[in-house]
């Protein structure tokens, strides 16, 4: 049975969040509809509708926002029907720009902390990975380097990470991507191409990992729209002692997700020319550019 990786981006904006992070979910195909329907399911037990129908979607920003939590806590936590029917009048009234009462704010901002949780226990109750590799916003790359050809270090230790998943499974995978600006989606993907057709490396990956990413619109791929939350939450919560990896975080991320991320993270024993250590899912590359493209 194969694996699919989704894949999302955050902070390459480099305008406000501490780090670039480009990660996701890896879950077995097997599970990935149990998977999404409880996702689904999760949705309309929070927030009484199917967001979408709201012209919104679940992404760390929007569920996960430093206004969520202030709006969570201007209520006692309400009862299923009673938030459910508030969060219905909000985004009823966010689509007809009409202003939203106090209640409304709590309901919402209670619904969208709730269904985070549930995200992380639905990761782990199926079996999913968390993979993410973060690079400082500051990062620049070297004279000489061909950006437009070569990928990333952290983009090649998120592959690596994935090809020793699939090993351990002893499965193959796909990686599904969100489609942003179709010109750079090119670009990424004949960055991919040369790493997996031009490398020893990349051509002895392929044995596992299928080397051509399929791209999907985030609002109609709830595995995607997941994968936002878990880099959002690694953006502005995780941090690694020790690495360089020391920005500052928002506390309220960092005490409620940072254990939960640690949870599903990947965590595998590898072996890499001839040395056994163990890798997680979660990393950081202080200089992805640095000596060797690969």
């Amino acid at each position: 049975m194969s694996w699919l990786l989704f894949l999302d981006e955050s902070g390459h904006d480099h305008k406000t969040t501490p780090y670039e992070v480009r990660g996701g979910i890896a879950i077995s195909a097997g599970n990935l509809w149990p998977f999404v329907r409880a996702i689904k399911d999760a949705e309309r037990e929070f927030f009484g509708v199917q967001l979408h129908e709201f012209r919104t979607e679940l992404k760390g920003a929007r569920l996960l926002d430093k206004d969520r939590f202030t709006w969570a806590a201007q209520a006692s936590l309400m009862s299923d029907d009673n938030r459910q029917a508030l969060c219905r009048r909000f985004l009823t009234k966010g689509l007809e720009k009409k202003p939203q009462n106090r209640l409304e704010f709590a309901a919402y901002g209670q619904a969208s902390l709730a269904m985070a949780k549930r995200i992380f226990a639905l990761l782990e109750q199926y079996g999913a990975q968390v993979l993410a590799g973060a690079i400082s916003c500051a990062a620049k790359p070297e004279p000489g380097w061909e950006e437009e050809e070569y990928l990333r270090k952290d983009q090649v230790f998120l592959l690596e990470r994935y090809f020793y998943l699939l090993e351990r499974e002893q499965q193959h995978g796909l990686i599904v991507m969100d489609e942003t600006e179709k010109r750079e989606d090119r670009k990424f993907v004949r960055r991919l191409e040369r790493y997996f057709s031009d490398t020893q490396t990349g051509r002895e990956r392929t044995l596992r990992i299928v080397p051509t990413p399929f791209f999907v619109s985030s609002d109609m791929a709830y595995p995607v729209q997941v994968a936002d939350v878990c880099i959002y939450c690694v953006n502005w919560g995780y941090r690694l002692p020790k690495t360089g990896m020391d920005a500052p975080v928002r506390q309220e991320i960092a005490r409620e997700f940072s254990g939960l991320l640690g949870r599903v993270q990947l965590r595998i024993e590898a072996c890499k020319d001839g040395q056994e250590f163990l890798a997680w899912g979660i990393f950081y590359v202080p200089n992805p550019y640095g000596r060797g493209k690969w």
